[in-house]
């Protein structure tokens, strides 16, 4: 693969799914783990439900601990729901857990390659593990090592790769015995910008040759970028689902974020933009952040100004936005995604 940027990577046209056909369907999940030191258990997931219609990239968007990891755990057969049904190309993963894993990929968040065989090798390991012969496993290493731009590394130890080749390396033992589903973790965490336009160029890649891609991730750009549809996952249930344009095109107007000089003005700024005409959905995140939505938010700000200064508050910056999946999740799942993020750390 060529060197990217984000900026450099064109618009995608979302992927038209298979008539009918669905690759993914998932009901009324439920997962839960046992509490620390004794404690209460920890509901993982909570009747989670959605449906992933085949050739599309489904995202699963949602901070950490929301529950997409252990989403994909059962749905690659890595464990099992407390209750609730799933199927992956038809196939009941409980019933029938060998089925279901000759038909899927998975790219975990961690690592699958042995650091201390080289990158051919790995491949070749993967193929005669999903039961390729040695000719065709050695044919396959070869054509992704090529189109994984991986060919004049093929012979080093994968310790000496890159961040982003390691990852790339990851997805092309992912997808060694061509899956029908593609399950992708988290697939871009901890990258530098260069891989993580590379590998969203390589998932585009993969949605273009009709690939069914399950993707978790945290990263709002992420979703918004790639995802032909995706549920916002929060406290392990699907609290909205559908396109993000779909899903941002629902929030009327602009959205107002003002930073005040200090928190402690916060409650003070809250009730005096709730009299402010054309305002609505006035609020905090906790610290010196409130937003506010309008239907002309350029038209709103002088008299947002105006309102606080009346008021004695100190504002240290205005901006105003179109609505973004970060206005969604505030929506429906009633704080900020940022504010949500750095709570789960």
């Amino acid at each position: 693969m060529s060197p990217h940027n984000n900026a450099m990577l064109p618009a995608r046209t979302p992927a038209k799914p298979h008539s009918g056909e669905v690759a993914l369907e998932v009901c009324d999940l439920v997962k839960t783990y046992p509490g620390p030191r004794g404690g209460a258990p920890v509901r993982a997931l909570d009747q989670l439900s959605i449906r992933v219609a085949a050739g599309t990239i489904f995202g699963l968007l949602g901070p950490n601990g929301a529950g997409k990891s252990t989403t994909v755990k059962i749905l690659t057969t890595l464990s099992r729901p407390d209750s609730g049904d799933a199927r992956v190309a038809g196939i009941d993963v409980v019933r029938h857990p060998g089925q279901v894993r000759r038909e899927i990929g998975l790219v975990a968040q961690k690592a699958s390659s042995d650091p201390m065989a080289t990158g051919r090798e790995n491949l070749l390991l993967a193929a005669r593990i999903q039961g390729l012969s040695r000719r065709a496993a050695a044919t396959r290493a070869g054509e992704l090592l090529d189109r994984f731009g991986l060919t004049d590394a093929a012979n080093r130890l994968v310790r000496t790769y890159s961040g982003g080749m390691a990852r790339r390396l990851d997805v092309a033992i992912g997808l060694v015995h061509r899956p029908q589903v593609l399950f992708l973790d988290e697939p871009t965490t901890g990258l530098d910008p260069e891989a993580r336009a590379e590998m969203w160029a390589e998932i585009e890649r993969l949605a273009d040759e009709r690939t069914t891609v399950l993707l978790t991730t945290h990263y709002l750009d992420e979703a918004d970028r790639l995802a032909d549809r995706l549920a916002i996952v929060d406290h392990g249930r699907v609290v909205v689902e559908g396109t993000a344009d779909d899903l941002k095109r629902e929030l009327r107007g602009d959205a107002i974020v003002v930073e005040l000089g200090t928190a402690a003005q916060m409650a003070a700024a809250v009730t005096r933009l709730g009299r402010v005409p054309g305002l609505r959905e006035i609020s905090s995140d906790g610290g010196s952040s409130l937003r506010a939505r309008a239907d002309h938010g350029a038209t709103a700000v002088p008299a947002v100004l105006a309102s606080l200064d009346d008021t004695g508050v100190t504002v240290a910056s205005v901006t105003v936005s179109r609505p973004s999946l970060d206005d969604v999740y505030l929506r429906h799942a009633g704080r900020t995604y940022h504010a949500t993020e750095e709570n789960s750390r």
